[in-house]
This record gives C-alpha cells, sequence and structure tokens, in this order.
C-alpha cells in the first residue's frame, strides 16, 4: 500500500491493512480460547477478514492503485490460505 496515493493513506489503506491484520490475530487470539466453539468462532471472523481483504485488494486492483500481477499473485495467495483457514475451522468444528 506505500504505493498508493497519498489521499487514501486513512482511507482504503488504512481498511486493508486492518483487514489483512485482523486474520492472523483472530487466530491468535481464537487459539488461546478454552473451548473448540470459541476458537471455531475466531476462525470464522478471520476468514470474514480475509475476504474484506480480497474485496479490497480487488478494488485497489480495479482503481489502478495495484498492479495487476501483483495482484493476480495476492489474491492467489489469499485464496490458498482462505481454503486453509476453511479447513482448520472445519477440523476445530468436528472436533467441538
Amino acid at each position: 500500500t506505500e504505493s498508493f496515493p497519498s489521499a487514501e493513506r486513512f482511507g482504503l489503506v488504512s481498511q486493508l491493512r486492518r483487514a489483512a491484520a485482523s486474520v492472523p490475530t483472530n487466530i491468535a487470539e481464537g487459539s488461546k480460547r478454552r473451548s473448540g466453539q470459541e476458537y471455531a468462532r475466531f476462525l470464522n471472523v478471520a476468514e470474514a477478514s480475509l475476504a474484506e481483504s480480497e474485496y479490497l485488494l480487488m478494488l485497489s486492483r480495479d482503481l489502478g492503485y495495484l498492479k495487476h500481477e501483483l495482484a493476480s499473485a495476492t489474491l492467489s495467495e489469499v485464496a490458498e490460505i482462505a481454503r486453509m483457514l476453511h479447513a482448520l475451522r472445519s477440523k476445530v468444528e468436528q472436533s467441538a
């Protein structure tokens, strides 16, 4: 986001950074909860933050703030993380 227009510093840049940081933050916080049900809930919040990040990346690409090649590579990584996160949540829910 460093290359984004300075006018977006408190808009899109801030939203994208917060959404992206929320993913591992919720995974970490949930992992220390006492029950599998609570952990699964935090994993679901992480999935939602990842979906928000994905949309904001697509929007950044469409607005021309992010090069298509970089956006494609990053969105591929987001898709892989989404699959792994879903599998983890499913496993935790089965164990709960």
